[in-house]
């Protein structure tokens, strides 16, 4: 990471996207997701504590502080929380999704009623706190292949009803995205083809449904297989579970067929591994654990008091 890293303390906020513009949620997706959380934190009768300790007027500032490095994701959602709760609270963001910052950084301050702040604190701080965590493990990976051709890819194993927000977290943490769901691409796994019956079959078949804008791509774990998905005519081939011998020997095979297939690993990848699995050649390497597996981020929303 250079003079900015996740383990030391950089003195200003630098980008895990290498200076790339991170495309925002759409709106839409960002108020019903949050209307969905709120909705299950505050229930039928609201925040009974704040209610019961403050009143309608009591103000109240408050800061919201990664206490440990991190790289940013979610703050648009964090943002509407508290301005669907009450649009009156005032909330300044002070560093952008997709920016890695040192523990002790203030990532936004809010102004409102009291009431207000702490009844949307959790469920900010959970979007919050989830999404930069996505972001900080990806962009662990993508630094330890830096350098290389291969982009760090995520998959379909989201939190349910998260995938959208979660893919978005891995473009902040400088990962690509694979398909959003099975509408969108075509891949061919081991139990498509035990119940079709081979390989050959499940390709031709898939070709005369999909349209000429999907994509196909066919999981292989074993060289005989990838040699014949190569005859069959495909646009991707994702390599599962094969050790460095026989990754390098596929990417092999792989680079010498007529025409230009994208080359993806997966299965097994670790930051142990992951650097050597890139020195194979292929162009993607597929990881589950960034979205199913990244520790939440430990952020806080701390009262600001005025001691004057």
């Amino acid at each position: 990471m250079g003079a900015n890293t996740m383990n030391g303390s950089p003195t200003e906020a630098s980008t895990a996207r290498g200076g790339d513009v991170l495309a925002a949620l759409p709106q839409h997706l960002v108020q019903q997701k949050v209307a969905e959380a709120l909705a299950e934190d505050l229930g039928l009768a609201g925040d009974l504590t704040s209610q019961a300790i403050f009143s309608t007027t009591d103000q109240m500032k408050a800061e919201i502080v990664a206490r440990a490095p991190c790289v940013v994701a979610g703050l648009a959602l964090a943002s509407a929380a508290f301005r669907q709760y009450d649009s009156s609270v005032e909330t300044v963001q002070h560093v952008e999704d997709g920016a890695r910052v040192p523990a002790g950084t203030v990532l936004m301050t809010l102004q409102g009623k009291a009431r207000s702040l702490l009844g949307a604190e959790r469920v900010a701080l959970n979007f919050l706190g989830q999404l930069s965590g996505v972001a900080t493990l990806t962009a662990r990976f993508v630094d330890a292949v830096a350098g290389l051709p291969a982009q760090i890819c995520c998959t379909r194993k989201t939190v349910p009803g998260l995938r959208a927000l979660q893919k978005y977290a891995v473009r902040a943490g400088g990962g690509v995205n694979h398909r959003f769901g099975l509408f969108d691409a075509v891949l061919i796994k081991d139990n498509h083809i035990a119940a079709v019956g081979n390989l050959t079959r499940a390709i031709a078949q898939a070709k005369a449904q999909a349209g000429h804008l999907v994509k196909i791509e066919v999981e292989v774990d074993r060289l005989d297989q990838l040699s014949v998905a190569l005859e069959s005519g495909i646009d991707a081939v994702l390599l599962d579970n094969m050790d460095i011998k026989t990754l390098r020997q596929a990417v092999a095979m792989v680079r010498a067929a007529a025409a230009p297939i994208i080359c993806e690993a997966s299965g097994g990848i670790t930051l142990d591994n992951v650097k050597a699995v890139a020195q194979t050649g292929v162009d993607l390497i597929s990881v589950g654990a960034l979205t199913h597996s990244a520790p939440c981020v430990d952020l806080g929303l701390d009262c600001v008091i005025d001691h004057r």
